[in-house]
């Protein structure tokens, strides 16, 4: 069988996640990229300040408590009496043990003195304090850096400081590193997409060039490509501008050579239809003298007629070439055909019944509506669609093969579709059937009366009418449908 399908069938794109950066833009990609930068280095710049001010603090108060310490180790007054603590400022703590014995204890709050309780001395105890100062959670009093340092006398001196002034600073600190990253993130989200958009617009608009090229028909016909990127967008000197000045030099390196093709096509079109529309006449000459020199009363050799014979067979074999041929070449040049109303039906049941007459070993069938079903077009032209397609099944499947022509009409087309269940269509030959001088196998000879361009002439005649062929081959079943505007 001499047909193949063009249809394409277009993959699925997959949907792709939001969250997957795969399927992001490329300004959506810069702009995750601005903001994560800049959170790493405003987290890290923070994180090494807020630790760095919190060390400070921490060796200021260390310095405190030690001079603190160094202070207190005078005369001391009775336990809970005496003046305030020397170094002790607003808020600290005091506690002197001779052998166990508090000598002693005082904790100051402002203007409050209060006294440790037995549990707070005996966690300070078991502490392990030094001489360098430490943390310490005391029970009911919170964090608090003490020292120890143990007298001439035997006496053990602790001092300490609370922590509470350290931690409502680095509080504040941290609220406030959060309050202005958050501020900062939003301003260099905004603000970094509207930039990166901005500097990216040339890019966009040298993807919109290239987006209607793309759109397109490029295969045949004069093509002019009038989309270039904008001048403002070539500039050399910019990575963008580079993309845009060789898109442009690469459309006018595409209209040159569509417009080399262009010419060569009409040149060959216009040379086939001159040799076609030429050779007819000499063709004719050739055929009329066959007839008249088999006509002659006087005797002739029977060689003589053989030759004459097959002079006038291979004349008329060419001529139908060559209105194969001019046909094409006029439906190439785009000129109108006729439009008139068509009875599909009708010339489906003409077109079966000569076929019917050229092979009487094929099975023929005819499935038609019940209403007649009409287009508008050339009948001529379409009668030639049918029997081409008849003639494709005749030539090429073997005598008892069913050959079944139906008709219908849906989706405001109308469908008519000739299946065999003959061998089927070589695939390596479907996507080359619809084309011209195309021959499936050895059988496809001369003497079956094949010229490669019946289908071709159905592509181009259900082009002209604004319809389209298409075919479905496997070995057993092999469907030519053609579709044409109802």
């Amino acid at each position: 069988m001499s047909d193949t399908t063009t249809a394409q069938s277009i993959a699925s794109t997959p949907k792709r996640s939001w969250f997957d950066p795969a399927g992001w833009s490329l300004s959506t990609k810069l702009v995750a990229a601005v903001v994560g930068l800049f959170l790493v280095i405003t987290a890290a710049t923070s994180t090494f300040t807020v630790l760095a001010l919190q060390n400070h603090l921490v060796n200021q108060i260390d310095q405190d408590v030690s001079s603190t310490l160094f202070r207190a180790g005078g005369p001391r007054g009775p336990v809970g009496g005496g003046g305030p603590i020397p170094g002790g400022g607003g808020e600290s703590l005091l506690l002197v043990l001779s052998d166990g014995t508090v000598k002693a204890n005082r904790v100051e709050h402002g203007q409050t003195i209060d006294t440790l309780t037995t549990a707070q001395i005996t966690q300070l105890q078991k502490a392990g304090i030094g001489s360098n100062p430490r943390t310490v959670d005391i029970e009911g009093l919170g964090d608090y850096r003490v020292a120890s340092a143990l007298e001439d006398d035997g006496d053990v001196v602790i001092s300490g400081l609370p922590m509470s002034g350290i931690t409502r600073i680095v509080d504040a600190i941290i609220g406030l590193v959060i309050g202005t990253t958050i501020a900062g993130l939003a301003l260099v989200s905004l603000g970094g997409q509207w930039l990166i958009r901005r500097n990216l617009a040339p890019l966009s608009r040298v993807a919109h060039t290239a987006t209607q090229v793309s759109k397109l028909e490029l295969d045949s016909g004069a093509v002019a490509l009038a989309q270039r990127v904008p001048f403002a967008d070539t500039d050399p000197r910019t990575e963008v501008g580079q993309v845009g000045l060789a898109l442009n030099s690469m459309l006018d390196n595409v209209e040159g050579a569509l417009k080399a093709r262009h010419e060569s096509e009409t040149q060959v079109r216009q040379f086939v239809a001159d040799a076609s529309h030429e050779l007819r006449t000499p063709l004719a000459s050739i055929r009329g003298y066959a007839e008249l020199s088999r006509r002659e009363r006087e005797p002739v050799p029977a060689s003589v007629t053989h030759a004459l014979t097959r002079v006038e067979s291979e004349a008329l074999r060419m001529q139908g070439l060559v209105e194969d041929l001019l046909l094409l070449a006029r439906l190439d040049a785009g000129r109108p055909l006729d439009r008139e109303p068509v009875d599909l039906s009708l010339l489906a049941m003409d077109a079966v019944s000569d076929a019917h007459a050229a092979a009487p070993g094929h099975r023929w069938e005819l499935n038609l509506p019940e209403e007649p079903l009409e287009v508008t077009g050339d009948q001529a032209r379409l009668h030639q669609v049918i029997a081409n397609l008849l003639a494709n099944a005749r030539t090429h499947t073997p005598e008892g093969t069913r050959i079944v022509t139906s008709l219908r009409q849906d989706d405001g087309w109308v469908r008519l579709a000739v299946s065999d269940d003959g061998p089927g269509v070589p695939e390596a030959l479907q996507e080359s059937v619809f084309e011209r001088f195309t021959r499936g196998d050895e059988a496809r000879t001369r003497a079956s009366g094949s010229s490669g361009l019946g289908l071709s002439i159905v592509d181009a005649v259900a082009k002209s009418h604004g319809g389209r062929v298409e075919l479905d081959s496997t070995p057993g079943q092999t469907t030519f449908t053609v579709s044409l505007p109802a």
